[in-house]
């Protein structure tokens, strides 16, 4: 097994006044030759975008785009292809950017900030159609457990993308030990905690730590009552077509 504990610290930053960033790998103007991606794991950003201001129309195309807000407002999402509604906290957005997509993205409060989670993976090949979809978890609804939010095939009534990918929420309102197992055999995983505390593998971490273990065929999380994190269990190996 090997796994690295990346503390909430270290993360890159930015400050745009409307717009403050927290990147897990090289984005924007944060650069680290040696934090690109983890597998096909390319972007993690954690953000808090100011009342009513946001993202501009801009395109995007062959990534899988997850988002996950956190707190606040809600997003509001339109796109090229027709799409547009609210994003909310206990909400998960997929956007298949495929062959080639615009949208904008905007907090839909006036009085709230929002703090999202945005994740891009890289797709099993390129050129895909794109595609776009959301759907509300009852994560916080239904704690103590993990809940499948996205999925390849869709299982168990999660969104799917177009990477062998599986993403897990749970929140705890009691201390709780578990195994996860990888999904796919070569698999890693990348662990998010939005609330804390927890322990991996003996690592223990807090809020917006993280901790990425590839070459493992299962992990023991304990989680602590009040603690709430995204489990990515997403392929090692980039294909380039």
């Amino acid at each position: 097994m090997n796994k690295k504990v990346i503390s909430a610290m270290s993360r890159g930053r930015a400050d745009y006044g409307w717009l403050k960033a927290n990147y897990s790998f090289s984005f924007a103007n944060y650069y680290n030759p040696e934090n690109i991606h983890f597998g096909t794991l390319r972007v993690l950003n954690e953000d808090y975008i100011a009342p009513s201001m946001g993202f501009g129309t801009h395109p995007h195309d062959n990534m899988e785009i997850v988002t996950i807000p956190i707190s606040g407002g809600g997003l509001l999402h339109r796109d090229s292809e027709g799409h547009e509604g609210v994003i909310k906290p206990g909400d998960v957005q997929v956007m298949s950017a495929g062959t080639g997509i615009e949208h904008s993205e905007e907090n839909a409060s006036k009085d709230l900030t929002t703090n999202l989670m945005q994740i891009w993976v890289f797709p099993r090949r390129r050129g895909y159609e794109p595609r776009y979809d959301q759907k509300a978890f009852d994560v916080k609804e239904n704690p103590n457990k993990l809940h499948l939010v996205v999925s390849p095939e869709g299982r168990d009534g999660s969104l799917w993308v177009n990477q062998d990918a599986f993403f897990s929420l749970g929140a705890f309102t009691e201390d709780k030990s578990l195994e996860y197992k990888v999904q796919h055999s070569g698999n890693g995983l990348y662990i998010f905690v939005v609330d804390g505390p927890i322990e991996v593998e003996g690592e223990r971490l807090s809020n917006r730590d993280a901790i990425s273990i590839s070459e493992a065929d299962s992990v023991t999380i304990n989680a602590s009552a009040g603690s709430y994190f995204l489990i990515m269990d997403i392929p090692m190996h980039i294909n380039a077509n």
